[in-house]
């Protein structure tokens, strides 16, 4: 099961998807607009997102409003950043160390 959430969370359009949804329930036509991405694409990420019940909507008049449907999502999101951002670092770190080293 664990695999098969992070596997919803495993593509940028995805992920891109939530981050607009970190400022609270938003239209599908507001996704086409501010992703750039056509709505049929976007629709078969919210799909698989709904799925694995990471998020959920609700119809108003012709509008589909979707939502997250655990906070959290916004936390794992934030703390693989705060990963990414160390490798980054760290590997620069290396690469400075190196030319240090080579430049001797």
């Amino acid at each position: 099961m664990e695999a098969e959430f992070f596997k919803a969370l495993a593509h940028p359009t995805r992920v891109r998807i939530l981050k607009h949804l970190k400022e609270g329930p938003r239209c599908v036509c507001e996704f086409t607009e501010d992703l750039d991405v056509e709505q049929s694409n976007i629709s078969q990420h919210l799909a698989i997102l709904r799925k694995q019940e990471i998020v959920s909507f609700r119809k108003e008049g012709l509008k589909v409003i979707y939502r997250v449907n655990y906070p959290q999502i916004f936390e794992i999101l934030d703390m693989v950043e705060e990963i990414l951002i160390s490798q980054v670092n760290e590997t620069l770190l290396m690469l400075k160390k190196r030319q240090k080293g080579g430049g001797e």
